[in-house]
């Protein structure tokens, strides 16, 4: 699959009489983007804030964030969710806002909901402090049952990504970049001396609120697969969960995987970057068994010589990332593992739920216990009355004032398991 991605470079976001990008400033018509928010009738509220870098400014409870986008061919956005399932998205041309995000807030679903500061100490641990964030501050009916509730979050953030997407479609990118990945035996044979590398991408699918979408079926109804690198970051994947928030992979981490990007960086010159192995994460030992069978399965029949393993969430997907591992080791595939640790506010715990001899190389994103003071800020978007109740946060921390002290887990993406943040830790 051939994929082009146009970027549109977004330096400001302002509200105007009408939607349009021009000279790199994304121009929003709000009252017609609420309006379109609000068809869903199981919300009976919604405003839209915009959240500029360097604002003492924080956005909580963050549900999604999503950077918008239009397929101009090749299928169509968000397939299966927005868009149809066929043809398949991953080639064709594709035009994306760079600089900018959607972020869903509101009212909390789920405990595990976090923070984005856009300025101040938390800042540092977060990428989205860096994008012109339009917020879409929604507010549901009373008694909607959580699954439910999420849900019309999730779709009232796609759907205002996608009308963004759209005001670029006939617009020239300020740049086209191209991604390619053969079909697999022309892809072994066009670097036959390089290390055919994948990449076994672990989705979140543990439960209630802990759901994935993968061409808009909920992947703890898949089983593994194989995919090519361009569909993932053509919106084959969405985000609908409830995990930590240090390491939620939203939509936009989707769009853009670190693990698939540094892979296309090196393809051709020290790697031949075979693909993506899919998969996701169990409840049940009797899953995790035979979806590790399956995965260990590709790699054999694809003749990796390595791997990289993601996972998302932490603790009962411990194992699910230590069975891939060994495996596919014993396999004949060497692996490197990258995950997040968290032992505890003191270090002294064990880093990870579980572990296995053959986890010999593992690329550590930091550790989401160490705590943080928050400082108050001027304007919060959203509502910061959930914070005790908040993963990372614990009662009493809140202050007066609006500061507070919490665990680094409660920050988005501040040690996001696929390695899209800037904390790691060394070994010795």
């Amino acid at each position: 699959m051939k994929l082009e991605l146009g970027k549109f470079e977004i330096k400001d976001i302002q509200f105007a009489d009408k939607s349009y990008v021009e000279n790199h400033v994304l121009y929003v018509n709000k009252e017609e983007v609420e309006a379109l928010v609000l068809e869903d009738d199981k919300l009976i509220g919604c405003h839209l804030e915009i959240a500029k870098p360097g604002e003492a400014t924080r956005i909580t409870p963050v549900k999604d964030v999503i950077e918008p986008r239009v397929k101009v061919s090749g299928g169509e956005i968000f397939p299966g969710i927005i868009g149809k399932v066929s043809p398949q998205v991953g080639s064709g041309r594709t035009h994306a806002l760079d600089g900018c995000c959607v972020v869903t807030v509101g009212r909390i679903v789920g405990f595990q909901e976090g923070v984005i500061d856009m300025s101040g100490p938390a800042a540092d641990y977060c990428p989205f402090s860096k994008t012109y964030n339009l917020c879409v501050v929604i507010e549901p009916q009373d008694g909607l049952e959580t699954h439910v509730y999420e849900k019309a979050g999730r779709m009232a953030g796609l759907k205002v990504a996608t009308y963004l997407g759209e005001l670029v479609r006939n617009l020239e990118p300020d740049v086209i970049e191209t991604y390619e990945t053969k079909p697999v035996f022309e892809q072994a044979a066009q670097y036959p001396d390089l290390p055919k590398v994948g990449y076994i991408h672990m989705l979140q699918s543990q439960g209630l609120l802990h759901d994935t979408y993968y061409y808009g079926v909920d992947a703890k109804q898949i089983v593994p697969t194989f995919m090519y690198p361009t569909e993932i970051m053509d919106g084959a994947i969405v985000s609908g969960n409830c995990v930590a928030p240090c390491d939620k992979v939203t939509t936009y981490h989707h769009f853009h995987n670190p693990v698939i990007d540094e892979c296309y960086k090196h393809h051709g010159k020290d790697i031949n970057f075979m693909g993506v192995i899919l998969t996701n994460e169990n409840v049940f030992l009797a899953d995790k068994e035979r979806h590790s069978d399956m995965v260990a399965k590709f790699c054999e029949w694809l003749q990796l010589d390595g791997v990289l393993i993601t996972e998302e969430g932490y603790g009962n997907p411990d194992t699910d990332l230590m069975m891939n591992c060994k495996k596919v080791e014993r396999a004949g595939t060497k692996v490197c593992l990258i995950t997040d640790e968290f032992p505890g506010k003191d270090g002294k715990s064990a880093s990870l739920a579980d572990t296995c001899e053959e986890a010999t190389a593992l690329a550590s994103c930091g550790q989401g216990n160490a705590t943080l003071m928050f400082p108050a800020m001027d304007r919060v978007i959203g509502t910061q009355e959930f914070i005790e109740s908040q993963i990372g946060g614990w009662a009493g921390c809140i202050n007066e004032d609006g500061s507070f002290e919490a665990e680094l887990q409660i920050i988005i993406a501040s040690t996001i398991a696929n390695g899209f943040n800037k904390l790691a830790a060394r070994g010795y």
